[in-house]
């Protein structure tokens, strides 16, 4: 987001203008618009890396989680469609619909062989391991002879 310089001097617009201005309508954040691109976390520790996607409301059925080429690759499909018995008449009927893709580039540095991924209380956590050369070594004290 460019910075813009504006003037307060008018109170009963400047909420206006703040929210359009201050939006950032080029880049990925969803989170201010009602999309269905589920909001993630990533942490790194000294063993691993930690996705963490906010999800509730799945199944782990309907999750789908790849790697291609160092790509990780989440995604979901969820369809909600109720069935309607003969003897019973309707005047609307909803379908459900949600689905996403989220991907990922990861380092050269992971144990792709050893990545798991768990769904628990609305939240998928993928694990993926540092491989031993990633790792931050101990300190080591080198003798001066």
């Amino acid at each position: 987001m460019t910075l813009i310089r504006r003037n307060e001097n008018y109170p009963a617009w400047s909420n206006f203008f703040n929210e359009f201005f201050n939006n950032d309508w080029a880049s990925n954040n969803h989170a201010s618009v009602n999309a269905t691109l589920p909001s993630v976390n990533i942490k790194e520790n000294t063993d691993l890396f930690e996705v963490e996607m906010a999800v509730p409301g799945m199944k782990k059925e309907y999750f789908k989680v790849e790697l291609n080429n160092n790509y990780l690759t989440i995604s979901a499909e969820k369809k909600n469609e109720t069935e309607n018995k003969a003897d019973e008449r309707y005047t609307r009927k909803e379908f459900s619909y949600s689905s996403f893709t989220r991907s990922f580039s990861l380092p050269e540095l992971v144990e792709n062989d050893k990545i798991e991924a768990k769904y628990e209380d609305g939240i998928l956590k993928i694990a993926i391991p540092k491989r031993e050369e990633a790792k931050p070594k101990p300190i080591r004290l080198i003798d001066i002879v």
